[in-house]
Parts: C-alpha cells; structure tokens; sequence
C-alpha cells in the first residue's frame, strides 16, 4: 500500500483537501518526463501549469513553499522540487522515479544535439529558433509569476512586504547584477527575519487576548 501523502502545513491552503496524487511512481516518471519535454529555456512555468492546474497534485500556496525550498539548496531548482515532490508520495522510490523523468529525456536530446551542434549552429534559422525560445521562456516564466500573485494574499508577511521583497530582488537582478547566491542569500535572511518577527507580533497579540478574557 502506498504512504498517504505527507501533510504540507498551514502553507497549503484551503484547496489543499481536494487535490489528486499520483498513482504509482511510472506515473510521476511519465509526468515529469512530458514536463521536461516542454521546459524549452525554463522548466518552472511550464511545472505549475502541470502539476498545478493540469494534474492537481499540488495547491498554488504548495508549490510556492516548495519551490522556495528548492531556490535555496544546492543545484538546479526543479531538480530539487522533483524530488521533493516525488518523496511526498512514494518515497525514495517516488524520488528516483521523479528525477529520472526530468533528467532522462533531456540527457537523451542534449547528447545528441551536441554531436550536431557544429553543423545546426551554421544555419542561421537555427540561431533564430533559439532566441526565439528564449523569448518564450521568459514569457512563461512573466505569466506564471502573474497567476501566483494570488497567493501572496494568505502569506503571513501580507501582499505589500512580499511585493517590496520581489522588488528588491528585481533590482538586485536587474540594476546592480548582483550574484544570485548572494541575493537568495541576502533576501532570503530578510524574508526569514520578517516572518519570525511577524510569528511573535501574532503571537503576542494572541496571548494578550487570552489573558484579557
């Protein structure tokens, strides 16, 4: 019998109760496989539309603390969230199963892309083709961050802090060019010192309604 699936916490949300699971470990092979096939210049938006809205086995509040998670250990991001999601349901067996359908299929394509590369990368409609691709990426990625802005409302820092964290993060990016790991880093310690001063705002206030009753 397969383990129930692990209790994501508060995070989850209130649509948490319906969402689907995967059947057996082939299942999460075969979906992660489709989602790596699809994941032209970037795997993250083309992974909530599938895990999200397309098979519901995850809450939009789920993938966001997941996918947090996954930003802050070592190695590529959906890596991390495949296997995070594939322990949730089966396990180590669900992990292997989750991380060879995202490394497999690429591994395959990427292998023989490179053995052509020096007679592909001489036609210019190739060239085209892939900053074309960019193109989309980027924008798949501007879409996805558009859908999630929904659950910033349940966030314990509130819309507005989240939003200035965001901002601070575009500019570090964008204006400075800071290096990633020290704005993960950087933002990332903020972030955890404001929610852990928010926790004992509410928390106080809690215990001081308790002793006014």
């Amino acid at each position: 019998m397969n383990p129930p699936p692990r209790d994501a916490g508060p995070a989850a949300g209130p649509e948490a109760g319906a969402l689907a699971r995967p059947a057996s470990p082939l299942a999460l092979f075969i979906a992660f496989s489709v989602l790596a096939l699809q994941g032209f210049g970037g795997v993250l938006a083309v992974a909530q539309r599938e895990l999200v809205d397309r098979r519901g086995w995850l809450s939009r509040a789920e993938f966001i603390e997941l996918y947090s998670i996954a930003q802050m250990l070592p190695g590529p991001n959906v890596v991390n969230l495949s296997l995070m999601i594939g322990d949730r349901y089966f396990g180590w067996r669900g992990a292997l199963a989750a991380i060879g359908g995202m490394l497999l299929a690429p591994f395959l394509i990427v292998i023989a892309l490179a053995a052509s590369y020096e007679r592909l990368a001489e036609f210019p409609a190739v060239a085209g083709a892939l900053r074309g691709m960019g193109a989309v990426a980027a924008g798949l990625i501007l879409a996805m961050a558009v859908k999630m802005l929904g659950t910033l409302r349940g966030n314990l820092l509130g819309p507005w802090l989240c939003a200035l964290l965001g901002l601070a993060a575009l500019v570090a990016i964008a204006v400075f060019r800071l290096p990633l790991a020290w704005i993960v880093i950087g933002l990332g310690l903020l972030g955890w010192g404001l929610a852990r001063w928010r926790v004992a705002v509410l928390d106080a206030r809690a215990a001081h309604g308790e002793e006014g009753r």
